[in-house]
């Protein structure tokens, strides 16, 4: 048995590339251990090598077919979690390869950048499209103001890759180790998670009263944007049009945040730090660039971070914790709840039950949004509103959901919808792993951090009052519609 593994992995090496050194794969390579358990030190077996077209076309993924190694694990998961089927076997016996529909790029097919085919992929035929070389040169140009946001997904999930603890909030570490690479600003993306919380509180409330377009949808999520976009216009109208955490504060990062420093828009440099590369698709949609100003310039996923925290030879396990910056420095648990499956939910419903009651909701932590299932369904009674709360992640148990809504089903109010089963914790930008015990634990220390905050809901966040108060007026207002709140439209994909 040993020898007919060694030598089926001789047989891949041999039709495989010879740039280990400089791949982006390099240590983190399924192939390249099965070479090392194997003790596979010499090639036995040599030939023309098949190669295929390095697909760049992508804003968040890459695509080199001569890297892979046909094991169809990218077909699988985004056939068989995600419903998309972007990839399929084309060709047959030695010819065989992997491509999209038609063999076109990935920007022209129905991929929906969610990453989690670069997360199952052994090597590195499939891997996100690296900003940081831009970054880096940003960082040195004394012209511009570098500023950076972080989704709260990532400050949790950067705790193993970087030897720090995973019971607590690292956001403090996380905000040191951005301040020292050189970023002119920090901000954490809860704060404007918080605004989503406030905003889509209000939008929800305003559809029940006049009972149209119900249930409400999230768009926090940019890949089941696309997807909804593609195979679910009809739907778009039950969609919320509030922008995402990433989007909103772009936003205010080039319009207030720009008057209140004074400095001219085109003269920020947006940089997010998010845990997919949808977010990178997202920050070049047309709807999230106005007058020539693009809120959101560069994005990098976690995985990213952690290599320029490492270029940059910083221990963050040595820094003292700091704060986040001003005027957008305050957070409450609620919004880092929203690194998991269901947290956008319960953080919604405390802040309704406020609006609507006046009254904080007796008990914040509810528990029916945290039992780690995908699909998950509850009643939240809210004085005389008894609402139908849907939570769903991973696209493919999203669509008999779907189906229902689209055939009338009339007893929900408002569905959270994640691409990425478990929410963005899991997300396809993520560091590299595959033990489910460790995605728990991360879901149990978002959990954890909720219990042990001081500032538990978002309505109670004054920076977000305040930014009412001086800039945004009112939820709903005009100001705010068109500030924070966006459109959606049919895209042609080809199936």
């Amino acid at each position: 048995v040993i020898k007919t593994r060694k030598l089926l992995v001789e047989l891949l090496l041999s039709n495989h590339p010879d740039d280990c050194l400089y791949c982006i794969g390099n240590g983190n390579c399924e192939l390249q251990n099965l070479a090392v358990d194997l003790n596979v030190r010499e090639r036995r077996f040599a030939g023309n090598k098949l190669k295929g077209f390095l697909d760049q076309s992508s804003p968040g993924i890459v695509h080199d077919p001569s890297k892979c190694i046909l094991c169809g694990r990218c077909v699988r998961i985004c056939d068989e979690v995600m419903a998309v089927s972007t990839f399929e076997f084309v060709n047959r016996g030695n010819r065989s390869t992997i491509a999209t529909s038609m063999n076109k790029g990935i920007n022209a097919s129905n991929c929906i950048h969610c990453g989690q085919c670069i997360l199952y992929c052994p090597t590195a035929a499939l891997y996100e499209k690296s900003n940081l070389d831009v970054v880096f040169e940003l960082i040195n140009n004394k012209q511009m103001k570098v500023v950076v946001q972080y989704s709260p997904s990532v400050a949790v999930a950067i705790a193993d890759e970087l030897g720090i603890k995973t019971t607590k909030d690292n956001s403090g570490l996380l905000n040191a180790a951005l301040r020292k690479i050189g970023f002119y600003k920090v901000f954490d993306t809860s704060f404007s998670t918080d605004l989503l919380i406030y905003e889509q509180t209000a939008e929800l409330l305003d559809r029940i009263k006049f009972n149209t377009n119900l249930p409400l949808i999230s768009s926090c999520c940019p890949a089941w944007i696309k997807y909804m976009e593609q195979a679910h216009a009809d739907l778009t109208d039950y969609v919320s049009t509030c922008k995402s955490p990433q989007q909103m504060l772009g936003t205010l990062i080039k319009t207030y945040f720009a008057e209140q420093e004074n400095i001219p828009a085109e003269k920020i440099v947006t940089v997010s730090v998010m845990p997919c590369p949808a977010k990178k698709f997202e920050a070049q949609r047309e709807q999230m660039t106005k007058k020539g100003i693009t809120y959101i310039d560069l994005v990098l996923t976690t995985r990213e971070l952690i290599k320029l925290i490492k270029l940059y030879g910083i221990d963050i396990q040595q820094l003292d914790e700091e704060y986040t910056d001003a005027p957008f420095s305050t957070r409450s648990s609620a919004a880092k709840l929203t690194a998991v499956s269901g947290g956008l939910a319960e953080g919604l419903m405390r802040t309704l039950y406020h609006q609507q009651t006046k009254k904080e909701l007796p008990d914040l932590k509810i528990s029916k949004l945290r039992n780690g299932k995908e699909y998950k369904e509850l009643r939240f009674q809210v004085g005389d509103l008894d609402l139908g709360i849907a939570v769903v992640s991973g696209l493919r148990n999203a669509i008999q959901l779907l189906d229902e809504i689209r055939n009338g089903r009339n007893d929900l109010h408002y569905v959270e919808i994640m691409a990425c089963p478990g929410g963005c914790v899991n997300g396809g930008g993520q560091p590299f792993s595959d033990d489910e015990k460790g995605l728990k634990n991360k879901i149990k220390n978002v959990y954890d951090i909720d219990e042990k905050d001081h500032l538990r809901v978002a309505h109670k966040n004054m920076d977000v009052l305040n930014l009412y108060e001086k800039f945004l007026d009112e939820p709903l207002g005009v100001k705010a519609n068109k500030l924070i709140h966006t459109s959606y439209s049919d895209r042609d994909v080809l199936l």
